[in-house]
């Protein structure tokens, strides 16, 4: 590792409201394309108010794309046109490859103290795979491995490798990294990326450094995108840390995106939308 990379963009996330009426923070989205290529959004649910998420997501098409929601604290029911129903839980991650179509539908519920807390991130798929059968998979908080550093910080790991560690989610066409980052008060994380990928972190509590060089320290609820290298050097200030950590390898093609499905061409997102109002959307049956 001889080129660590330096911060070259950052972002704070802003208020905006989706699905049914369901009030959030996007991080990044349309207007930031092709920046965050093969990623295309990201949003953060974060309040112990239920009226601003019970009303949730109902039944919506997705095609073209892999959604990927990770819940921190709360719970949200799941349902979808291949079969697959449940509830994902506190530390749970459900990560949905639409493909050539699906319909489905996400439901936060009020639990405990109210708290909801989770995100969701949406990864392109190249043109090649866009129409790739649907897959669904679900995993449980007790199924992400947790490395403990030596200098007391703790990694859950998605997807990727850490000190020798490998995620749950693999065999995913954009070679993602998805990590899950706490660390102490004052302490580094040293982490090797692929040159080239597209990397960025998402700071959810504290404050730290991000770049090599040192410079001004990062708030909450921010995300910083890096420029190319092979490394990362991270800092947790006082009180420390924890933030998400994701790389993936970019796609480089055009993107044609209208609501909840993105493909490459304006024609191919007509086609789209014709087929969910004639009932033709799905390509595989429900199993």
């Amino acid at each position: 590792m001889r080129n660590p990379r330096k911060i070259k963009k950052t972002f704070k996330s802003k208020p905006t409201i989706e699905g049914a009426g369901v009030r959030l923070k996007r991080v990044f989205g349309n207007s930031e394309v092709p920046q965050f290529d093969p990623f295309l959004l990201m949003d953060d649910f974060h309040s112990r108010n239920p009226d601003d998420y019970i009303k949730g997501f109902p039944w919506h098409p997705h095609r073209g794309i892999e959604t990927i929601t990770y819940v921190l604290h709360g719970e949200v029911e799941h349902g979808d046109s291949m079969g697959n129903k449940g509830i994902i839980h506190s530390g749970d991650i459900q990560w949905m490859t639409a493909g050539s179509g699906i319909i489905h539908q996400e439901m936060p519920k009020v639990h405990g103290d109210g708290l909801m807390w989770g995100f969701q991130l949406w990864a392109n798929l190249p043109s090649s795979q866009k129409m790739m059968a649907p897959r669904y998979r679900e995993v449980r908080s007790h199924q992400i491995p947790e490395v403990k550093l030596e200098n007391g910080g703790m990694v859950k790991v998605v997807c990727g490798k850490v000190e020798g560690v490998h995620g749950p989610v693999k065999d995913i066409v954009i070679d993602p990294d998805y990590l899950d980052v706490s660390l102490p008060s004052d302490s580094g994380f040293k982490h090797p990326v692929k040159e080239g990928y597209t990397v960025f972190a998402y700071l959810l509590q504290g404050k730290g450094c991000f770049d090599s060089e040192g410079g001004a320290l990062i708030e909450p609820e921010t995300l910083v995108a890096f420029g190319d290298g092979d490394c990362l050097s991270i800092l947790a200030g006082e009180g420390g840390m924890r933030f998400l950590l994701v790389s993936g390898k970019p796609i480089g093609e055009p993107v044609a995106w209208y609501g909840p499905i993105v493909m490459n061409t304006q024609e191919e997102l007509k086609t789209a939308f014709e087929e969910y109002q004639l009932g033709t959307f799905l390509k595989q049956a429900k199993t």
